[in-house]
C-alpha cells in the first residue's frame, strides 16, 4: 500500500468516526472512542461504596502514668460515657503496672470521641496514647479476669514465715553448718588482709529451740 492510499484510508476512518459520533444522542455519548475509529463504548456507572459502620468499642491506652490506676481511670473516663470494663496490664509477680491497658465503652460513638479527644493529651507529664482497636483485632482472651484486682504477693511476710518456721533436728544442724562455714570464710579473709583480729567463736546448740506453746 502506497503513501497516497494510507492517507486516503486515514481520512475515511476520521470521517466515519465523526459521522458516528454525530449520530449518537447527547445523553448516550460514549466516554471514549477507540484510536482507530469504530463504535464508542459507554462505561457503566458504579455505585458509590457505602462506608462500613464502625462498631469498635475497645480502646488501647499507652503511656499510663504512675498512680493512674483502675479506680482513677474509671473515674476519669466515665465522664465521656458508660464504661463496660477496663483493665491495666500488671506484672504477675510484683503487681506493678506495665503502663498500658484497655478500656471498653458501651457505645461506639463514645469510644471514637475518646480516641479523638484524649490521644496525645498531657497527663502527669506523659503523653497519653489512645487508639481505637477494630472489632476483628480484639483478642478473645483480652478480658479474661478483667474484674480481678491483682493483689501483690507480700514477699516480706512469706520470708518471715519461712524464718519463723519450726525446724527439725536435721534442718537445725544444716542451718548451723552454714553459719560455721560462713564464719570460717570471714576469718580467712581477715587473715589474708593482714589484720590481727581474733574472731569470737560461734556458740550454738545442737538442738533446735523448744516449741512455742500458745496459751
Amino acid at each position: 500500500m502506497g503513501v497516497k492510499a494510507k492517507k486516503t484510508m486515514k481520512k475515511r476512518l476520521k470521517k466515519a468516526s465523526h459521522q458516528h459520533s454525530l449520530s449518537l444522542r447527547k445523553d448516550q455519548a460514549p466516554d471514549f472512542l477507540p484510536l482507530e475509529g469504530g463504535p464508542g463504548r459507554k462505561i457503566p456507572e458504579q455505585k458509590p461504596i457505602e462506608p462500613i459502620e464502625d462498631k469498635a468499642t475497645v480502646l488501647y491506652l499507652g503511656r499510663i502514668p504512675h498512680g493512674f490506676y483502675e479506680k482513677e481511670m474509671e473515674g476519669f473516663f466515665s465522664q465521656f460515657g458508660k464504661i463496660k470494663r477496663l483493665r491495666i496490664a500488671r506484672n504477675k509477680k510484683t503487681g506493678k503496672s506495665k503502663h498500658f491497658g484497655f478500656i471498653e465503652f458501651e457505645s461506639p460513638e463514645v469510644a471514637k470521641i475518646v480516641a479523638d479527644c484524649m490521644h496525645n493529651q498531657l497527663l502527669f507529664e506523659h503523653l497519653l496514647q489512645v487508639h481505637l482497636i477494630p472489632t476483628e483485632h480484639v483478642h478473645p482472651k483480652l478480658w479474661r479476669g478483667f474484674n480481678y484486682r491483682y493483689k501483690p504477693v507480700n514477699w516480706v511476710q512469706l520470708e518471715r514465715d519461712r524464718q519463723d518456721k519450726e525446724k527439725s533436728l536435721k534442718e537445725h544442724k544444716k542451718f548451723l553448718e552454714k553459719i560455721r562455714m560462713r564464719d570460717l570464710k570471714r576469718k580467712k579473709k581477715i587473715a589474708a588482709a593482714g589484720i590481727d583480729y581474733e574472731c569470737p567463736e560461734f556458740v550454738g546448740g545442737d538442738q533446735p529451740a523448744a516449741k512455742k506453746i500458745k496459751v
